[in-house]
């Protein structure tokens, strides 16, 4: 599985240090469009494994880290680059939309 789980404890490093672009998938159990996303994602990861890093976080169980990026909606998908935060996409996207969503923020 190329989609890595990040936490609380391991976001500043998965996350933020991290030279590639990453792109955060914060989902939580009980939301019906995150199951739905959820193939995508990992279709984003294993397709893109060399420009991309994929994380999911649980919001629930991550509180601190959904708080610090005011996650108010779930499926949220926010893109870091360098650390910083470049795009955020809230909602259920087909593969194709995350796609050209993500293009035109990093090269795929």
């Amino acid at each position: 599985m190329s989609v890595l789980v990040a936490t609380d404890d391991n976001f500043r490093t998965e996350v933020l240090g991290n030279d590639q672009p990453v792109l955060v998938d914060f989902w939580a159990e009980w939301c019906g469009p995150c199951r739905m996303m959820a193939p995508v994602i990992e279709t984003i990861s294993e397709k893109y494994v060399d420009k991309i890093k994929v994380c999911k976080l649980d919001a629930d169980n991550n509180q601190q880290s959904a708080a610090d990026y005011q996650i108010t909606g779930l499926p949220c998908c926010i893109v870091f680059n360098k650390g910083e935060e470049v795009t955020r996409i809230v909602g259920f996207r087909s593969e194709d939309a995350l796609v050209d969503e993500l293009k035109k923020h990093i090269e795929l």
